[in-house]
């Protein structure tokens, strides 16, 4: 402790910079290079100043051998030429602009069965078959088209350019939508988009219920036998009679 406090006690002095670095005086608008002289300042203290030789001071500003030097003295130190202007660069003529790296990414479309009306793809709600699909780009260079097959699995356009795209379905004969059958997506690539479209089978294809006022199939077929047990009566009863 007694130690920390004498050393405490002496002023540490900080340790010298060993290099002085001096800015060499500014060129004025001719070009001139000048220095004023300070009290006690030599040519050798300049030369090391200003990085100008002790030769050329002389010879810049006429002075001695001996290079007599008094206060406030302007010193001539050098002229800056002015640079001539670079010729201007003549343009490389480019090569063909790189054409950027465009990733493929895959479209799903699963257009299902909706039973229920509630236009949310539900587990026992299998694919229509026999739906066309169209996948076309904004360019309009890209345009696939192909239809639905029965199953659980969506109808996929694999390995396709990244972009704007529409998709476009059409339900089969016999089935209105019950979800919008247009869709506008931004593919990237790495991605696989699988889209959900919904259809229920229309209502002039499905037997009005019973309760409704309409016919039971069962009446139906009893109606048809009936009426064939009938007819074979009638042409039994015609051979008798004959």
């Amino acid at each position: 402790m007694g130690l920390v406090l004498l050393l405490l006690s002496f002023p540490v002095s900080a340790k010298p910079n060993p290099q002085v670095v001096y800015q060499t005086p500014t060129a004025s608008a001719n070009g001139r290079i000048l220095y004023i002289v300070s009290a006690g300042e030599n040519c050798l203290s300049i030369s090391l100043k200003t990085g100008t030789s002790i030769d050329q001071i002389r010879a810049l500003n006429n002075l001695d051998a001996d290079c007599t030097l008094g206060e406030g003295q302007e010193l001539l130190l050098g002229v800056v030429q002015e640079a001539p202007a670079a010729p201007a660069a003549t343009p490389t003529p480019s090569g063909p602009t790189p054409t950027p790296f465009n990733g493929n990414g895959s479209i799903c479309v699963f257009l299902y069965n909706d039973v229920n009306g509630n236009a949310l793809a539900e587990e026992n709600e299998a694919v229509i078959p026999g739906g066309e699909v169209s996948v076309t780009n904004r360019e309009g260079d890209i345009s696939l088209v192909d239809t639905t097959i029965f199953g659980l699995e969506p109808l996929c356009f694999p390995d396709i350019p990244e972009g704007e795209y529409n998709i476009s379905v059409a339900a089969p004969e016999g089935y209105n939508s019950t979800t919008l059958m247009n869709y506008s997506l931004t593919l990237r690539a790495g991605e696989s988009s699988i889209l959900d479209f919904g259809a229920q089978i229309s209502a002039m294809a499905v037997p009005v219920p019973v309760s409704e006022g309409g016919r039971s199939p069962l009446l139906g077929i009893v109606g048809g036998m009936l009426v064939l047990v009938g007819a074979g009566l009638g042409i039994y009863v015609w051979r008798s009679k004959s």
